[in-house]
């Protein structure tokens, strides 16, 4: 199978975008510890599906325009990690949820410690935003691309929806808010 790349320059670094002709496949900051090695398969081409809508929407994202992307995904994972990452989605920007509440939100909610593994291998980052999942107490926690990545996406969003209220800790069952 061929996969398609390309880098987009971003505010937090550089990231690695990944296709298969079809569907975005991978978005990698530079030092996430799970992105993929560069195999011989690999074919660099922006001009890929869905490279260039992809690369719009991210410059709207950190323009403060785009709240939620709406580019074709196909990332790779078991059904548990799927249904992880597709609830990620419905978080809105700018608010945080614990890993228990979302452990809830996906029916299962003595699953905490597998949500976190299933959000640590999150292919997606960014556009599937598993930076938005923090410690039942309120904490930054793991971040494949770094702490200082999660934090500067979580107040890029805060500062671009205009959510101004502090984390005092996680109330399960609510979405929290982060202050810049």
């Amino acid at each position: 199978m061929k996969t398609f790349y390309t880098h987009f320059p971003s505010p937090i670094g550089p990231l690695l975008l990944m296709s298969d002709g079809k569907a975005l496949t991978g978005l990698h900051t530079s030092r996430d510890k799970y992105k993929p090695k560069q195999g011989p398969e690999w074919i660099e081409d922006a001009s890929a599906t869905p490279f260039p809508e992809t690369a719009r929407q991210l410059r709207e994202y950190f323009d403060g325009a785009r709240q939620k992307f709406d580019v074709p995904l196909a990332p790779d994972g078991t059904d548990f990690q799927i249904r992880v990452w597709k609830e990620l989605c419905n978080i809105p920007c700018g608010e945080t949820i614990s890993y228990a509440e979302l452990a809830r939100r996906i029916g299962n909610a003595n699953a905490s410690r597998a949500v976190g593994m299933a959000n640590s291998r999150n292919p997606l980052s960014i556009i599937v935003p598993c930076h938005r999942v923090i410690g039942a107490d309120g904490s930054l926690t793991g971040y494949a691309g770094g702490l200082d990545r999660k934090r500067a996406l979580l107040a890029h969003e805060v500062n671009a929806s205009g959510t101004r209220d502090e984390v005092r800790g996680a109330r399960e069952g609510r979405n929290l808010r982060l202050f810049a």
